[in-house]
């Protein structure tokens, strides 16, 4: 059990992870080339109606100012308005309505990839050599190694264009009119309770979904593999199986949870990536999740919805990594807190 200490620890090493990138963000932001009071006005604006909305803004402060009020803001979840994308919309609305289309992407991607790479990494490992082994590592390698943007439009070729089976893009069939409960849709068209709108969605996620879990579950089964055959080289392991104990429950029982412990992190790396916005996914599928969000907000300009999404991205990680210390400590009470 991890102790409420250790907890409180964790997440005040947050504080200064934090700040550093908002910062860093801020630092970069007003150092790039580019008037944000222009992009809002327009290149036709006259310069007294950009000086006006550069006032209004607070543009003309010293840099220490403006960056305190960014502080305070951020601090607050005021992260100012959408120059463009959204113009006068709170960037927390926009966060809000995006961040659950990535959610669950990346939940499902990753489940994906834990429920078939970590049992494929044990078989590869205990049938060390074996036209398994080599069966599965090659699948792995290839996992890797194929990028999305091909295995992408490859899969919706398969299985849209030629099977006509599943759909190629979006997150539902436009004929149905989801209410936005969770954001993620799949639960959100379960609570309506209808079954043809489900379906529909669980469809529309199939592809993307298995092109994010075909990596994950590459990447996950080699780390697997690695783990546990160093774990079974361990005395202890041998121990047991001197003693008479069988080759499975001695993996399962005594190997499999210290082998967890390096996997655990990858997951944690991968998870903390997706959350950040699997934007070639994002892109190949038309799903308009919170990579796209931010792709769409440096090309246009919208440096508010840039810092807002940059510190969501640096929030959400941090807390993966957070989640992945206290697991560690679970798995193993003898590493140190």
């Amino acid at each position: 059990m991890v102790s409420k200490r250790i907890i409180l620890k964790r997440l005040l090493l947050l504080v200064p992870v934090l700040l550093g990138v908002a910062t860093f963000v801020f630092a970069i932001l007003h150092l790039s080339p580019g008037n944000p009071a222009r992009t809002i006005a327009g290149e036709r604006a006259s310069e007294e109606f950009v000086r006006q909305i550069e006032s209004d803004l607070g543009l003309n402060d010293p840099i220490y100012v403006q960056y305190g009020r960014f502080l305070l803001d951020a601090a607050q979840l005021d992260f100012g308005n959408s120059y463009v994308l959204r113009q006068d919309t709170a960037v927390i609305e926009v966060l809000r309505h995006r961040f659950p289309v990535t959610l669950e992407l990346a939940i499902y991607g990753q489940i994906v990839g834990i429920l078939f790479g970590i049992p494929l990494g044990i078989l590869s490992a205990v049938k060390q050599d074996s036209l398994t082994d080599h069966i599965t590592r090659i699948g792995a390698l290839t996992g890797i190694s194929v990028p999305i943007f091909w295995s992408g439009p490859l899969l919706i070729m398969i299985f849209a264009q030629g099977l006509g089976i599943l759909p190629t893009s979006g997150r539902i069939a436009s004929i149905y009119s989801i209410p936005h409960f969770t954001g993620l849709i799949t639960v959100d068209a379960a609570l309506t309770g209808h079954p043809g709108a489900f379906l529909s969605a669980v469809k529309h996620m199939f592809l993307p979904t298995l092109v994010l879990g075909i990596y994950s579950m590459a990447l996950i089964s080699r780390m697997m593999r690695s783990s546990m055959l160093e774990v079974t080289r361990q005395d202890y392991m041998r121990t047991a199986r001197a003693k008479g104990q069988g080759m499975n429950i001695t993996i399962m029982k005594h190997g499999f949870r210290n082998a967890l412990v390096p996997v655990v992190t990858i997951i944690g790396l991968q998870f903390g990536s997706l959350l950040g916005g699997a934007v070639l996914t994002e892109t190949v599928f038309s799903i308009s999740g919170i990579g796209n969000l931010l792709v769409e907000a440096i090309s246009v300009g919208d440096y508010p919805v840039v810092q807002g999404t940059v510190l969501l991205f640096a929030f959400l990680y941090t807390l993966v990594n957070l989640g992945v210390d206290l697991t560690y400590s679970i798995l193993d009470p003898r590493i140190d807190q």
